[in-house]
């Protein structure tokens, strides 16, 4: 089938589902901070386990993001997709029983960082720049990227309830619920296999000669190396301010309130980059992003936490947080098309999970 071929509700189905897969694998995976003082407490782990097994969770979704990515371009999103959820709620089941360091981390690190490359921002970007047209992809990519964004103002306070309500073990139970939901939409955003391959692929060339061109290209290594401070500042926020604003004495429903204004924000900051994308230079954009990042970063930390400052914080970083998916895969279709776009995508971001990797043992 040719893309020009899709109907409207073709293209809609396989787009939201690709929204859908995005924003409850993000949203769950930003919240897991949540849980760090609660699983520190029961099952007498230490901060350094918890950061551990995160920073391992962000590796595993580096190392393998570029063979996932292969494996999505050759075989397609969906079983790539569905085998992603399977693995994803594997993970949870397994941290709800772990009753030790090295249970948790094979769970949380290993299980849920594999998952996270099937089902994740890569995917669902390689599905959606498939769907459309070059013309709306830059716009197409932020609004999926957007809607992806909401799953975190619905994982972050639904687990923050049932963590005080009914303990953080019923809270992992309703994440497993959240992946179950997953796997229809892995399944409709895999709709985007169906699309005829040869009338997007372009010049013929193999993954090796594809993956030796990105390389010695200046622009990628750029993007690359941008890619590692981008994992270094989220994840350092998504997995350590919880216990942050634990340490300075505030109520705890102020990191899950934060956290869901990141991804509300997120929304905003994803469409508007996406557009803008459209528009104006993608690599201008991404460094106005990582600029303003680090100004926003130095400014909440150096002056006493609040939780007024708390949340303006919260809400400019979720403002500039996801808007930079769109443009990084915007900038890899732009230089390289789409044949092994996932593949190449993949390898960049495995320099954000370095970054993300660093981010997690920080402060540890």
């Amino acid at each position: 089938m040719k893309r020009e071929n899709l109907s409207s509700l073709q293209t809609l189905s396989i787009l939201g589902g690709a929204a859908v897969m995005l924003s409850l694998a993000m949203g769950m995976r930003q919240s897991w901070g949540l849980f760090q003082p609660h699983m520190i407490r029961d099952i007498g782990i230490t901060a350094a386990d918890f950061s551990l097994a995160i920073a391992i969770q962000n590796m595993v979704w580096g190392l393998t993001q570029p063979f996932v990515g292969a494996m999505a371009d050759r075989h397609g999103a969906r079983p790539v997709g569905i085998a992603g959820v399977l693995v994803y709620g594997l993970g949870i089941i397994g941290s709800i029983y772990a009753t030790s360091a090295l249970m948790f981390t094979l769970c949380a690190g290993l299980c849920i960082g594999f998952a996270l490359s099937c089902t994740a921002s890569n995917i669902a970007m390689n599905v959606t720049a498939r769907t459309v047209s070059a013309a709306r992809r830059s716009i197409a990519m932020g609004s999926v990227s957007a809607l992806g964004s909401l799953g975190l103002t619905l994982a972050s306070p639904m687990a923050q309830t049932l963590i005080t309500t009914s303990g953080w073990k019923v809270a992992l139970f309703g994440f497993l619920a959240l992946a179950v939901v997953m796997l229809p939409a892995a399944f409709f955003a895999g709709g985007a296999d169906k699309i005829d391959r040869e009338a997007i692929t372009g010049v013929p060339q193999s993954v090796g000669e594809a993956v030796r061109e990105a390389l010695a290209h200046p622009g990628y290594m750029v993007l690359a190396t941008a890619f590692f401070v981008c994992g270094l500042q989220l994840v350092f926020i998504t997995t350590h301010l919880p216990t942050y604003l634990d340490l300075c004495g505030m109520d705890p429903t102020v990191g899950s309130t934060a956290l869901a204004l990141v991804g509300l924000f997120n929304v905003i900051g994803s469409y508007l980059f996406g557009w803008l994308g459209g528009i104006y230079s993608k690599r201008f954009l991404l460094g106005g992003i990582y600029v303003l990042r680090s100004v926003f970063i130095a400014a909440y930390f150096m002056v006493p936490a609040t939780p007024t400052s708390t949340l303006v914080f919260a809400a400019a970083m979720g403002t500039l947080w996801l808007g930079v998916v769109p443009l990084v895969s915007g900038l890899v279709v732009h230089l390289f098309g789409l044949r092994y776009m996932a593949t190449l995508s993949g390898i960049a971001f495995f320099s954000h999970q370095v970054g993300s990797f660093i981010g997690g043992r920080a402060a540890a």
